[in-house]
């Protein structure tokens, strides 16, 4: 995948100036309500603190907790299996399915299906999947893939939607009203619930100390697909682990500020036990986390909470959406996760990124993103006249006889530049610079501050 291409498909995306706005102005309405709810908490910057470091405790201790939790659950009654990658995450529940006759199949959201394409594979097995959160329901009959980690649909109006489920429901024509659409999605997916053979979970959290699962919804989709099915599977990656409930009091009140600019979730449930007559199976999955752990300068990846408040306040995200990216998670976190999985195929995604370091400022458990993502451009140049310009950068700057050389070169050369009609960007003029007088008196300025 060469290196322009986030940005022909930004460019592709920006077309529809009426929907970017849109976006753009909802997520930053989300970042919004995580600032004003931060600061209701005086401690708000002790817990991103605090979770940072049961995050970096529970990584540099994970064999022994996940010792622990498989021995929890297992004292719980719920069974164990282990997931080295995709591949072996899709054939255990596509096996357990199958053993257990299973035609039709709920679960909720979880980016560890997408992750590993478990979807696909169980419609190859004859498993109709439904997905139950009513964004993730959206996009799946839209036949797409999740634009945002949170709010998977959020970049569908709900003009489309109404035009959706008159086609796939029955619903009235024309009829677009937010809370009539939500009533015909869950009569819908009433119906789903009632005669699936089975429901699955991913989860938000996995307690060490008391080998419970934690899952944190809106919907209570999650609950209702694992209340009445005799088989219940909850998936996650092995980065999910925190040691105890204390900790998890500590996550719980970030998340929901962050992700959704709420207090809390609405639904923060507990799985431990299988219900009289069912079972209920927990799938541990790798799939890189160990390599990611190993890595010396990455490993603060592993800290992620999924929470999504660093694609809510990056510019470049919210401009050009998630289909840009190359990699199935965007923004900032998808940049970096998709460089330790992919380096070759994801590094066209590292030019969409300004630098402005507002997604280290709002990430709950203070991940580097930012960071890393200048780190990956130092050792990946993905293009000639990237290179170009950065070495001519470095020549410029070396020296204050050289910089002041090049200022007194600039207006000359942009005016150059201007009458061959070359731009800067996409659409975008050359800046005028300033005249060498002036530019002298501004830095004379700047001496006497």
């Amino acid at each position: 995948m060469s290196e322009p291409k986030h940005a022909a498909a930004a460019a592709a995306y920006l077309k529809d100036t009426a929907k970017v706005d849109w976006q753009d102005e909802t997520l930053w309405l989300v970042r919004g309500k995580r600032d004003r709810l931060s600061k209701e908490l005086p401690e708000w910057e002790q817990l991103r603190e605090a979770a940072s470091q049961i995050k970096l405790y529970s990584n540099s201790h994970l064999p022994e907790l996940l010792e622990q939790f498989e021995q929890k659950a297992v004292a719980n009654g719920a069974i164990v299996h282990w997931a080295k990658d995709a591949e072996e995450y899709r054939q255990i529940i596509g096996g357990l399915l199958q053993d257990h006759g299973v035609r039709l199949f709920v679960k909720s959201k979880s980016m560890l299906s997408e992750e590993c394409g478990l979807v696909p594979y169980l419609k190859s097995l004859g498993i109709d999947a439904v997905e139950t959160d009513l964004g993730e329901r959206i996009i799946q009959l839209m036949g797409l893939k999740p634009s945002h980690i949170v709010l998977p649909a959020v970049h569908i109006k709900r003009e489309e939607v109404g035009r959706l489920f008159e086609r796939e429901m029955g619903t009235e024509p024309g009829n677009s009203d937010p809370t009539y659409l939500t009533h015909a999605a869950r009569r819908n997916l009433r119906e789903y619930f009632l005669h699936a053979d089975a429901g699955m979970t991913g989860a938000n959290f996995a307690v060490a100390s008391t080998g419970e699962v934690v899952v944190c919804t809106n919907e209570g989709n999650a609950d209702m697909g694992t209340s009445l099915p005799k088989l219940q599977i909850a998936a996650f990656g092995i980065d999910k682990l925190v040691p105890d409930r204390e900790s998890l009091g500590v996550f719980t009140r970030l998340l929901a500020r962050t992700a959704t600019g709420q207090p809390v979730t609405t639904y923060t449930t507990h799985y431990s036990a299988p219900r009289p007559g069912s079972e209920f199976h927990i799938v541990l999955v790798d799939n890189g986390r160990s390599r990611i752990l190993a890595d010396r300068e990455h490993f603060r990846l592993l800290n992620c909470l999924r929470c999504g408040g660093c694609m809510n306040t990056c510019p470049v995200y919210r401009r050009s959406g998630g289909y840009s990216y190359s990699y199935f998670i965007p923004g900032p976190v998808g940049i970096n996760l998709g460089m330790t999985a992919d380096p070759k195929r994801h590094q066209g995604n590292l030019s969409a990124c300004s630098l402005c370091h507002s997604c280290n400022d709002v990430c709950p458990v203070k991940m580097d993103l930012a960071d890393q993502i200048y780190s990956w451009r130092q050792h990946y140049h993905a293009s000639p006249a990237k290179k170009v310009l950065s070495d001519g950068m470095r020549a410029v700057m070396g020296g204050p006889g050289r910089f002041h050389a090049a200022l007194a070169a600039a207006p000359g050369l942009v005016k150059a530049m201007k009458a061959c009609g070359i731009q800067w960007g996409s659409g975008r003029e050359f800046p005028d610079f300033a005249p060498v007088k002036q530019q002298k008196k501004i830095d004379s300025l700047d001496h006497e501050q």
